[in-house]
């Protein structure tokens, strides 16, 4: 028997909050630190420039690591990973996955693959992931087609 959480009301966007607040504010405050020991320095303009290209290329990779949301819904899913977005019918998601010691949730589709959803991810806050990932499980549930069957 599965335990299902409040439906919640649509729209409604899961992200890791936490995991994102700590890689955007270490990100600006490397990029300000690295910059500023840049200008700082008795270099050249090309050394100081390339402090500060990687400075920001760091930036930019964590901003890319704090990317991943899931967003729900009348028409569906939509799931934002690193690289990548896919949009998904409710239709299309038959089952909502988060073992333990997984990364993140991962979706069954009805095509028979399966899809990350780095939007969930117990990281730092495990409860957290928990409850979205119950609370996604009950939205594919209600406006889905397979949940029923898969109980």
């Amino acid at each position: 028997m599965s335990q299902h959480a409040e439906l919640p009301a649509l729209p409604v966007t899961f992200r890791p909050t936490r995991t994102r607040v700590v890689l955007l504010t270490v990100g600006a405050l490397a990029f300000v630190f690295i910059t500023t020991v840049a200008f700082l320095l008795d270099v050249s303009g090309g050394e100081r420039a390339s402090f500060v290209v990687t400075a920001a290329l760091f930036l930019g990779v964590l901003v890319l690591l704090s990317r991943p949301r899931v967003s729900a819904d009348d028409g569906g899913v939509t799931v934002v990973n690193l690289t990548t977005t896919r949009r998904l019918d409710w239709a299309e998601v038959l089952r909502v996955n988060l073992r333990p010691g997984d990364p993140w949730v991962s979706l069954d589709l009805a095509d028979g693959t399966s899809l990350p959803a780095m939007g969930i991810q117990p990281g730092i806050a495990k409860q957290r992931a928990i409850a979205d990932a119950r609370a996604l499980r009950t939205l594919v549930e209600e406006h889905g087609t397979g949940g029923a069957e898969l109980g």
